[in-house]
């Protein structure tokens, strides 16, 4: 997974609020466990109408915001079902931060394992910061997002910052603790030795 550190792009504004996942990530494109190529179908009900076409109106269709790498929302984003593909059709489009007021749980803790930054910040920051001519700055290490001349700081927790920073999912986040994973196993075998699994 590719680490996080200080993040300079373009904010799309999209202040909805209850953006759920089948909004960002419609279900017939769930069939697929890949995580890249769902970028072209994000936000597919409202990106574009029933013939394929873009809708010239949604905020992604439009320059610059075609290569937002920041998204600004509203309360309560990634709310509904669970599907991870939301968080994976997100970063194949190019997004790699948002910044909304509230997340859903499940999705908050989705994007910290796909490599994406949920930042919570009060609705009327958000504002302001969509109302920023310019990208904005959203600095990890520092816990800011800064644009405009502006600067607002936010707050995360620092097992999931160390995560982003280091660029660990979860098969690195074992293979971290192998060593101690080995030593607990044999001491479980020593101390426990009818838990072992025998075949004959």
């Amino acid at each position: 997974m590719e680490p996080f550190t200080i993040l300079t792009g373009i904010a799309a504004p999209l202040l909805r609020v209850n953006i759920d996942t089948d909004l960002i990530i419609p279900k017939q494109f769930l069939k697929t466990l890949v995580r890249s190529g769902l970028g072209q179908y994000l936000f597919q009900e409202v990106r574009y109408d029933a013939e394929g076409r873009e809708r010239p109106e949604f905020i992604l269709n439009q320059a610059p915001y075609r290569t937002a790498s920041i998204l600004l929302a509203g309360a309560n984003f990634g709310c509904g079902s669970s599907r991870e593909h939301a968080p994976w059709a997100l970063k194949d489009f190019g997004i790699r931060a948002i910044l909304a007021p509230s997340f859903a749980d499940i999705f908050y803790t989705n994007c910290f394992a796909n490599g994406l930054l949920p930042v919570q910040l009060p609705m009327e920051a958000v504002e302001t910061l969509a109302a920023v001519k310019g990208p904005l700055t959203v600095d990890l290490p520092a816990q800011q997002v800064r644009g405009g001349g502006l600067t607002f700081a936010f707050v995360i927790e620092p097992a999931r910052k160390a995560v982003l920073l280091e660029g660990l999912d979860e098969i690195k986040r074992t293979e971290a603790n192998l060593s101690d994973i080995a030593a607990y196993e044999i001491r479980r075998r020593q101390e426990a030795p009818w838990l072992e699994i025998r075949t004959f």
